[in-house]
């Protein structure tokens, strides 16, 4: 499949497909997260649209590539349907110390819910 030339999260449009790393389509990206004030790319959040599932979570380490038709994620088909829904009050997945996965998904709420 032609997912056209590398691209950044900076450009990334909303409507490009999410593809797992097992090559399925999981779903089209809603919006990025990212601050840009660090320029840190946080996650995308993207509608399911394949089912009830509605949008949900990806974080930027579970992202592996993105070009300028497709997300290819670092996951597989499986673990994309068990991404969190983006929440208010998200409960913290893992804990990697460094990262701040609440504040990641409570940023993509707020984006989503126009907070």
């Amino acid at each position: 499949m032609d997912y056209g030339k590398p691209s950044s999260y900076m450009v990334l449009e909303q409507g490009v497909d999410v593809i797992s790393s097992d090559g399925g389509q999981v779903g089209v990206v809603e919006h990025v997260l990212a601050d840009d004030e660090e320029d840190i790319f946080d996650g995308i959040v993207f509608d399911t649209r394949l089912g009830p599932g509605g949008l949900v979570f990806v974080d930027a380490s579970q992202v592996a590539e993105i070009y300028e038709k497709a997300v290819v994620l670092a996951i597989n088909s499986s673990a994309a349907e068990a991404l969190p829904k983006p929440s208010a009050n998200p409960a913290v997945m893992e804990h990697h110390g460094v990262e701040d996965v609440e504040g990641k998904l409570r940023r993509a709420w707020d984006a989503i819910s126009g907070r």
